[in-house]
């Protein structure tokens, strides 16, 4: 095939929304491929979340002392958790010397960046899903999580 020939078809190509042409004759073999490699991003799809439902209050711990004082309830088991939807490296922060997303005592808003999730080389943002209080970091920087892991206990405002 001639350079002539060669422009035509890239041109052919160009012109229609065609992304890929491959010619396989006897002597020569042309691929003609037009724009980048798709990247797929991996986006963790919504999960049934594991909040507790509106109006749930924990039963009651039983008091171990003898003066019948009822014992407090820790304030981990005050808030909802929010889960890992993906098995991966939890990641406080954007990079190793930068500050964290989100601290203890923070009010963050719907959408939000909370923290990333590292999985096969894919960074994920796990964003809040509603207006909430950072109650507890559950999970330290660079610490491998498994689907479903508590990463922080949330109070929803």
């Amino acid at each position: 095939m001639d350079i002539k020939d060669l422009r035509l078809l890239i041109k052919l190509v160009t012109e229609t929304d065609i992304t890929e042409f491959e010619m396989d004759n006897s002597d020569e073999k042309i691929i003609i491929k037009r724009g980048h490699k798709p990247e797929y991003i991996t986006v963790a799809a919504p999960v049934a979340q594991q909040f507790a439902p509106a109006g749930y209050q924990p039963a009651p711990v039983a008091a171990p002392t003898a003066a019948g004082t009822p014992a407090a309830v820790p304030a981990a088991d005050a808030g909802d958790t929010l889960n890992s939807p993906i098995v991966g490296t939890f990641y406080a922060a954007p990079g190793p010397e930068a500050a964290p997303y989100v601290t203890v005592g923070q009010i963050v808003e719907k959408g939000q960046v909370l923290c990333i999730v590292e999985a096969m080389k894919l960074m994920n943002e796990i964003e809040a899903e509603c207006k909430c209080k950072i109650l507890k970091v559950c999970k330290d920087n660079a610490q491998a999580v498994e689907f479903g892991d508590a990463l922080f206990v949330i109070q929803k405002l």
